[in-house]
């Protein structure tokens, strides 16, 4: 019958504690400190948590057997034997309180001090069965080993630091699983008298209450005489140090994305994040004097897509110019870095090849008129020197053949978002620095072309979700692009780097964008990709900041800083692409005039097989000063030869600069089956000489036709020597020129010229 009873009661008990778990649940929630790691385990950045305090999370593989031990030993040795309390250790702290009429002894086990830290009271009989029922559920709900961390990581160390591994990190700056025997006795004792106890403070005290516990222990044979004889005679170097606060700006991204994660375990390479963080600011140093005052720069491992650094800005901590904003997510004007992915799209859709010849002329490309960066023009140039050259007209004249849209659409594969939000507005301008980017996309870009084409995310957390690589572009069109991008002969070559040791086998582009309020320079070698932007938060321009002399140089330094002297194989030339020999004058298909041949990459299948055409046949007299067409070409004294066929744009850039050139003799004026008593080529609106008052409010414009010969099919329009517009003969062509005196010229399909004078006046 007794055991019958002893079994309900039994029962009954364990229904009333099932009961109160259900209806007061113990809540196990502490609000850890952000704990930012790099890629070794070694701690990067650490964070105060919401209430202001130290407690940085302790995984179970960071308990050494040396800390489980000690800590066990001396604060609760049946821990792995009892069920959250020891009930001898209870019936002995009740009976000595009672005998002394005060409270001596409390008998916590680390279950119930774990309950006290996690829910603190008032400390009375009351509190204390309390923190009894506590304990039964924590013991419910968590392995012992969990309690232990749950211990490890709330334990206070005075003032706001909680939990070992904080107070390892902040009195011995190294992790808790690396700490010594002597270390662990320190950190064991002080949160009995935290007060009393602190280190830098107390040292000779601690020192003292650490070896009386280790000579205790030794006595104890906790471990063997010869460790804890070693751990006595080992001094107390501890003292309070500030937190570590490396990368901080990635650090401060990674916790507003992951809030409630205590540890982030990033890809960077501590030593290489130190080496650049300095390397940044003194080079920030000696910018400032020409009042450029910050810089940001990423490096991406090529191999793995991994992020091995961020620096967001020069100093974190300077005022001055916002040294708190992230240089790596800042929106900017990308200036001319886009062209490389332009080329190797126009390269992929068959329009150019490395010697295609552009042209480098003033341009009205409907309405807006590019410039280069030296407000100076080259004529007929290679696409590979356009490139390398950085050419703003001839970038603008491929993006207009080749279409605003597919461009962006290429954009938009390589994960621009900006581009993405602005693509309804964007046009020709974008190639020249007319949209947003960050440097986090323009590296993660070049990072393709250092892949393949292959476009990948770049990734800051071990252990990311990986997606299978975008084909951005084609392997071929990538080779090509990096061959440009490696000719060490090019404008954007820093000064004083020429013909040196120091300069690293990369390939690289540069940028500024317009006003001078940013330096790009992003490079790539087979092992790494490093974005660099140099300028100002506040956006101010200065004259002196452009991508060559002033990020390229920090460009350079940072590759001979951490890929010095590179092995590594450059990339190789993909089995795809051949080589054809064409010709100079315009990198077409030689024809039977083409006497000036080189060699050329193509894609076979891909690239263009139009035959060249830069000449054509024309009848002359044989002192060859006219031409004729079949029909005044007389019976004889004529001869048949091959003369430039340039285009209108530029036969007027050379006859705008008086640049001699090959032309066609004027047409046999007798001429009356084509002109009759006409003259081949007149404007006939405006007229010489006149003035024209428009209004800009209204936004007038003014018409430009002309009467011309029944052998032209398109007319070129010039206002001061720049191209508006071209039209068939019978169509206007419509422009607003500028205020004063202004020259227009006509130009049509066969070369013939008429230039007049007009004054223009605003409303």
């Amino acid at each position: 019958m007794r055991f019958t009873k002893a079994v309900w009661i039994f029962l009954l008990t364990a229904a009333l504690l099932l009961l109160l778990d259900f209806l007061l649940p113990f809540r196990v929630n502490p609000r850890y400190s952000t704990l930012v790691e790099a890629a070794d385990g070694s701690v990067l950045h650490a964070f105060l948590n919401e209430e202001d305090k130290w407690r940085l999370y302790t995984e179970l593989e960071e308990i050494s057997p040396t800390l489980r031990t000690t800590l066990i030993h001396k604060e609760d040795r049946w821990f792995y034997y009892h069920p959250g309390v020891n009930p001898l250790a209870l019936v002995r702290a009740l009976s000595t309180n009672l005998s002394r009429h005060k409270r001596s002894s409390g008998a916590s086990t680390i279950t119930m001090q774990v309950v006290r830290l996690l829910e603190p009271r008032p400390r009375t009989y009351l509190s204390k069965g309390i923190e009894i029922l506590r304990a039964f559920q924590l013991e419910a709900h968590y392995s012992k080993d969990e309690i232990l961390q749950l211990y490890i990581n709330l334990v206070p160390y005075g003032s706001n630091i909680e939990g070992i591994k904080a107070a390892s990190l902040l009195y011995f700056q190294k992790p808790p699983e690396v700490l010594s025997l002597a270390e662990v006795m320190a950190l064991t004792i002080i949160p009995n008298r935290p007060s009393s106890l602190r280190p830098g403070k107390s040292n000779t005290y601690l020192l003292s209450e650490r070896n009386r516990w280790l000579q205790r222990f030794k006595e104890e044979k906790l471990f063997d005489s010869q460790t804890i004889t070693d751990a006595i005679a080992e001094p107390l170097l501890a003292k309070r140090v500030a937190a570590p606060q490396s990368a901080p700006h990635l650090a401060l991204r990674l916790k507003s994305e992951f809030p409630y994660t205590p540890i982030l375990k990033t890809t960077l390479q501590r030593a290489r994040q130190s080496t650049l963080e300095k390397l940044t600011y003194n080079y920030v140093s000696r910018l400032k004097a020409m009042n450029i005052r910050n810089a940001a720069v990423l490096v991406i491992n090529n191999r793995t897509m991994a992020v091995e650094a961020y620096v967001g800005s020069a100093d974190f901590n300077d005022h001055t110019d916002g040294g708190q904003v992230d240089g790596i997510r800042a929106i900017r004007s990308p200036g001319s870095t886009l062209k490389p992915l332009l080329y190797a799209t126009a390269f992929d859709a068959g329009l150019l090849t490395p010697k295609s010849i552009l042209y480098d002329v003033p341009t009205n490309f409907q309405g807006f008129e590019p410039e280069n960066f030296d407000q100076q023009f080259h004529g007929k140039v290679s696409v590979e020197f356009a490139l390398a050259n950085s050419l703003n007209v001839p970038a603008v004249q491929v993006l207009s053949q080749l279409g605003t849209t597919a461009f962006l659409e290429k954009l938009k594969k390589a994960e621009f978002k900006t581009i993405q939000k602005q693509s309804s507005k964007l046009g020709l301008s974008m190639i020249l620095g007319g949209c947003g980017v960050t440097l986090e996309e323009l590296t993660t870009l070049f990072a393709s072309f250092a892949n393949q084409g292959q476009f990948s995310k770049a990734y800051y957390l071990q252990k990311p979700e990986f997606h299978n690589p975008t084909s951005l572009i084609s392997e071929e069109a990538n080779f090509l692009i990096n061959q440009i991008l490696t000719q060490p002969t090019r404008p954007d070559l820093p000064n004083n780097y020429a013909y040196t040791y120091r300069l690293p086998r990369i390939a690289w582009k540069t940028g500024t964008s317009f006003g001078k309020k940013d330096a790009w320079s992003i490079g790539y070698n087979a092992h790494y990709t490093v974005g660099v932007w140099v300028g100002n938060f506040s956006g101010e321009g200065v004259p002196e900041l452009n991508g060559a002399n002033i990020a390229t140089p920090l460009l350079f330094e940072i590759f001979n800083s951490i890929d010095y002297n590179s092995t590594a194989q450059w990339f190789a030339q993909p089995e795809g692409l051949s080589h054809r020999m064409v010709c100079q004058e315009t990198g077409q298909i030689p024809s039977s005039f083409c006497t000036h041949q080189i060699e050329d990459y193509y894609l076979p299948g891909v690239s263009s097989t139009q035959v060249c055409e830069h000449k054509k046949s024309v009848w002359l007299d044989v002192r060859r000063r006219m031409s004729y067409c079949p029909y005044c070409m007389p019976e004889t004294g004529v001869e048949q030869v091959f003369l430039p066929n340039d285009p209108p744009q530029l036969t007027q850039y050379y006859e705008a600069r008086h640049i001699s050139y090959e032309k066609i003799p004027p047409h046999n004026p007798s001429c009356t089956r084509v002109f009759g008593n006409a003259s081949p080529l007149k404007i006939t609106y405006p007229v010489e000489g006149s003035t024209y008052r428009l209004n800009r409010k209204d936004q007038t414009r003014l018409a430009l036709t002309a009467q011309t010969a029944s052998d032209t099919k398109t007319l070129y329009w010039y206002v001061n020597d720049v191209l508006v517009g071209s039209a068939a003969p019978q169509q206007s062509v419509f422009c607003q020129p500028s205020a004063g005196k202004v020259k227009i010229s006509c130009v049509d399909d066969q070369g013939r010229v008429k230039t007049l004078w007009i004054q223009v006046n605003y409303d």
